[in-house]
């Protein structure tokens, strides 16, 4: 896709699809709390910050990015719900 032919309508589309959300709570290497949002359509995104609320209001600035950058380079976007469920995964340790 030309770079100069990606709009804001565009990105609005994607970025406000119903995807799946994941959230969870971990530490920093200094052993402080803080909160992270992870996409599951998208493996290499996670979005972290101090709260929660933090994540929801601002994860979507990073979504909007990456989904531009897909654009740009011709990636598939995948569709909300389409993600391989790694809950087997998890059972295997």
């Amino acid at each position: 896709m030309d770079k100069t032919a990606i709009t804001d309508e565009q990105l609005d589309y994607y970025v406000n699809l119903d995807w799946t959300q994941e959230f969870g709570e971990d530490l920093d290497f200094e052993g402080n709390n803080y909160h992270y949002i992870k996409l599951k359509e998208f493996e290499e995104f996670v979005y972290c910050g101090k709260t929660k609320e933090i994540c929801l209001q601002n994860y979507k600035k990073q979504l909007r990015l990456l989904i531009r950058v897909m654009l740009e380079f011709d990636d598939p976007i995948p569709k909300p719900g389409e993600f391989e469920d790694d809950s087997d995964y998890e059972d295997d340790f």
